[in-house]
């Protein structure tokens, strides 16, 4: 399992938003290599995170081996990732942009489900920054958590079972090291349920983040949606050590996308940029303890 150690300290000194080569590093981004991203390209997100000043910026495109079921009840699959060929682009891209550090990965779709794939998937080594991800759940046969499962289950229930399946994820032995958006289905919430408000699912996140936190993995701030506040205080107090940031990109101009806002809520939840300002953010006691 891929654990998280602190570094010797953190930075203390305040945040300076106003100079963008302290935005912190993107952990979530994909490319043409994801099967999703139409609109992808490595080579020009390489592009906007030098613009961007960014320390560093990880290509976690999709490796997913779930079966999915659609809405008409049809078996959906999706093309396996292209190691090699991806591998590849990311070298290219280091050649290419040598003041930026590129970091590879992988975002793994319930990894948990699949361990004899994703053991195939990681053996061959070669990627640095390991997402875990729920995107699914088992609900007349495996789909997509999207709308149409949203108005099958209702609201509150689908939130409730999809911080299920995530606590799962967390207490398993799957080889991951940063959970991502641990908020998905939020990106589907529907209007007639009213504004999302994770206080009323509170008792079902702290489970989660206290499971994650003794395994030692990080929780990423997605800002695709941007999480609540509350969530990344809840993180703090689960005693969690590690927040990495990821936009979770699928074309350039996405990279880094609200991430000054991020910044500052995650500072103050209670973390700071570690001394290696390519990695994690982490948790500083004095902060809220």
């Amino acid at each position: 399992m891929n654990t998280i150690t602190p570094a010797a300290g953190c930075m203390i000194s305040p945040v300076r938003l106003d100079t963008k080569l302290l935005l912190p590093p993107d952990g979530h981004v994909h490319t043409e290599w994801s099967w999703d991203a139409d609109h992808g390209s490595m080579e020009q997100a390489c592009a906007r995170a030098a613009e961007l000043g960014l320390p560093s910026v990880a290509f976690t495109d999709h490796a997913d081996f779930t079966r999915w079921v659609t809405g008409a009840g049809e078996p959906l699959a999706v093309p396996a990732l292209d190691v090699s060929g991806y591998l590849a682009a990311v070298q290219r891209c280091r050649d290419l942009f040598p003041e930026l550090r590129i970091r590879s990965g992988a975002e793994l779709g319930e990894p948990h489900w699949h361990p004899d794939q994703v053991a195939g998937l990681l053996s061959g080594g070669g990627f640095d920054r390991v997402l875990g991800s729920v995107h699914s759940l088992a609900a007349d046969g495996i789909r997509m958590v999207d709308d149409e499962l949203f108005g099958r289950l209702g609201a509150g229930a689908l939130m409730r079972a999809y911080l299920e399946e995530a606590l799962a994820l967390a207490a398993s032995a799957a080889p991951f090291a940063v959970l991502a958006h641990i908020d998905y289905p939020v990106r589907y919430w529907p209007a007639a349920a009213g504004p999302f408000d994770p206080a009323d699912f509170e008792d079902e996140y702290r489970a989660v983040l206290a499971e994650l936190a003794r395994s030692g993995r990080a929780l990423e701030l997605n800002t695709r949606i941007p999480l609540a506040p509350a969530i990344a205080r809840w993180w703090h107090d689960a005693g969690g050590t590690a927040l990495a940031f990821g936009s979770d990109a699928h074309e350039p101009a996405l990279i880094a996308a609200g991430f000054a806002a991020a910044a500052e809520m995650a500072t103050a939840a209670g973390f700071r940029p570690g001394r290696d300002l390519h990695d994690f953010w982490l948790r500083h006691p004095a902060v809220r303890d």
